[in-house]
């Protein structure tokens, strides 16, 4: 691939550039490049030109993908103001015993959604979000937990651990949050 990437300046992917904004606030402009991937979760060889003018072939996968919107780019999906929001929210999975307040509120700080989801049940230990462990804000009544919402109107699969029952049981859920 890197052997043959000179020979085929035609089919050179061409940048974009994109401004990148990190967790302390400070931004940057980089180059980003569309890539076609045909699987999710599937490794593929690609060839990357450093930055001395040397080919490099390296093996990638894509994971955690963000459907396109509107058939556009996934940057394109909006994240509303900073503020206090309230969403609708859908609930799928589990036994369907469970269930979550909705609407629920989603507060926009610093470009970030996060979520108050507050359950049908105050035996639920923690949450994982994304492979993050979230544990209640409560003591007390039914579990409530903040969790991060990467995006509206987009299925966001969940865990919750629940003590109701004779052991400790992860259950599989996912939310679907909708701006009101």
């Amino acid at each position: 691939m890197a052997a043959d990437a000179p020979d085929h300046e035609d089919e050179w992917l061409q940048p974009t550039i994109d401004t990148v904004t990190y967790s302390d606030g400070t931004s940057d402009e980089v180059y980003g490049f569309d890539i076609p991937v045909a699987a999710v979760d599937t490794d593929f060889q690609l060839a990357i030109l450093g930055t001395k003018g040397t080919w490099y072939d390296h093996v990638v996968s894509v994971s955690n993908a963000v459907p396109a919107v509107d058939g556009g780019d996934a940057a394109a999906a909006e994240v509303p103001a900073d503020g206090t929001y309230t969403c609708d929210v859908t609930l799928e999975g589990g036994s369907g015993r469970a269930t979550v307040e909705s609407p629920a509120a989603l507060t926009v700080a610093d470009g970030r959604m996060t979520a108050t989801i507050v359950w049908s049940s105050p035996n639920y230990d923690y949450m994982l979000v994304d492979g993050e462990k979230y544990l209640p804000t409560n003591t007390e009544g039914n579990s409530t937990f903040e969790i991060p919402v990467t995006a509206l109107d987009t299925p966001l699969d969940v865990v919750g651990d629940t003590v109701a029952m004779s052991t400790p049981h992860e259950i599989e859920y996912t939310l679907t949050f909708t701006l009101n």
